[in-house]
């Protein structure tokens, strides 16, 4: 039998043809299992909302510890900041990481690098 930590790599095109609850399902009910979860896309920031605040109605003292989560910080690509904004131009998440928060420690994150410690439980 294999031992060690499932890391589950979803793309863009599956997450883009998932509801944003489907995501949120899938990305939970993977970390309840104990994998990463890492999403070539990263969340939008209401469905990151809506992911954590179902984290915390999931959980428990004797089962479910909840997540860590991290994601690359927005391109600066033109029109960053204020004045992106002011045009309407939103910026887009990038790579993210999640996974069971007893599990999985961010370490460092930069604009290119995402370095995590992962342990098997």
């Amino acid at each position: 039998m294999l031992q060690g930590v499932q890391i589950d790599l979803i793309s863009e095109e599956r997450l883009s043809r998932l509801t944003p609850m489907e995501k949120i399902r899938l990305i939970l009910d993977d970390v309840k299992e104990g994998n990463i979860v890492v999403l070539e896309k990263g969340l939008a920031p209401e469905e990151a909302s809506k992911l954590i605040e179902m984290t915390m109605m999931e959980i428990s003292p004797e089962g479910f510890n909840g997540i860590e989560m991290e994601t690359y910080p927005a391109r600066d690509e033109g029109f960053g900041g204020f004045l992106g904004r002011l045009i309407g131009r939103k910026s887009e998440a990038r790579m993210t990481v999640i996974g069971p928060a007893n599990q999985l420690k961010m370490l460092k994150k930069e604009k290119d690098l995402i370095s995590a410690w992962v342990s098997s439980r």
